[in-house]
Order: C-alpha cells, then structure tokens, then sequence
C-alpha cells in the first residue's frame, strides 16, 4: 500500500509536530506501506526519516517550481525520488498515486492538498480513498464549515469523504490493509 503524507514545512526536529510525523512515518512502515511525501523538509523529512529508519520504503515526489522558489533539496531519507517540472503535477502525483492518505497540522499548501484530494473524491475523479486529517485543528477547521452558513454548501454525503484522528495513532488504526 502506498500511503502519502501531506503537512507543513515548518516542524524543526525534535519539536512535537516533528516528532509526531516521524512516528507516524514509522508505524506506517511497520504496516509495511511505501510512505509518498512532498520529499522536502519539516514533516515531510520526518515521516521520510521515521519510515525509513524502520525498513519502510519512502517515496519523495520534489519539482522545480519549489526548489526555484525556495532553496531546499530533497530531504536524505528519501529511497526513490519522483521528480515534476511544476507543482500542479507533483500535487497530482501525491493524490492520484496513493492507496490512502494522511495530512498532519500545515499551512495554505497543506489546504490546498486536503482540498484537491477531497474535490476528487466528491466528483469520483479518484477512486475510493481514506483521507485521514490528523489533529484538533483540522476538525476545528472543518467543523467552522460544516456548522455554520457554509454548511448548506456541503452535504453529509461530501463530508463522509473525510475522516479525522486525535493523532497519528488512532489515524493508523483507522486504515484497513
């Protein structure tokens, strides 16, 4: 199973959320999945290190457009890289090319991935595929558009496409192998 992880750039190592993804990435290698990141730094890097570290394999999809935007290589842990010329086909890449799918805590990038992936399940672009937000702070997000006036914009039949885990724990209990 090829399981991608979305999440922020931000996470330094040995800080919480840091430390969060490498554990992530090591209880998905121990399931034996092939772990799909954006290939770069901060969560990326620590679910890369965490699976790799246990035996897993990990797969880094990296492209030109980010590196000529921001100075960062792929990160050391990466076993295979998959390389794009823009970021429109590394974020299709990370969504078309997985079994499953996490996201950890990040910013607008991290959105933009939930958001895409989410969108091609409602309109049945993808197969039926978990994706698991992992944290508070994307069921506060989404509870914020799901219970208030944007509510109506989003049925109950939509919002089944997501599912959400306190942590990185309980969201890998809730993939089926």
């Amino acid at each position: 199973m090829v399981t991608t992880v979305f999440g922020g750039s931000a996470p330094k190592p040995n800080s919480p959320a840091y430390n969060e993804a490498l554990t992530l990435g090591k209880l998905l290698a121990e399931r034996n999945h092939s772990v799909m990141t954006g290939g770069y730094i901060g969560t990326m890097e620590a679910v890369s290190r965490g699976a790799s570290e246990t035996g897993g394999h990990v797969i880094g999809v990296t492209c030109d457009e980010i590196e000529s935007w921001r100075d960062v290589r792929p990160n050391q842990w990466i076993k295979e890289e998959w390389r794009y010329a823009t970021l429109k086909e590394r974020l299709n890449a990370l969504i078309e090319k997985c079994d499953a799918a996490f996201a950890l805590p990040g910013g607008p990038g991290t959105l933009t991935e939930i958001s895409l992936m989410w969108n091609q399940l409602i309109i049945q672009a993808l197969p039926p595929t978990p994706l698991i937000l992992i944290g508070k702070g994307w069921q506060t997000l989404f509870n914020q558009a799901f219970y208030t006036e944007l509510g109506d914009y989003v049925p109950q039949h939509q919002r089944e496409h997501l599912q959400f885990a306190p942590d990185v724990q309980s969201a890998v209990k809730l993939l089926k192998d």
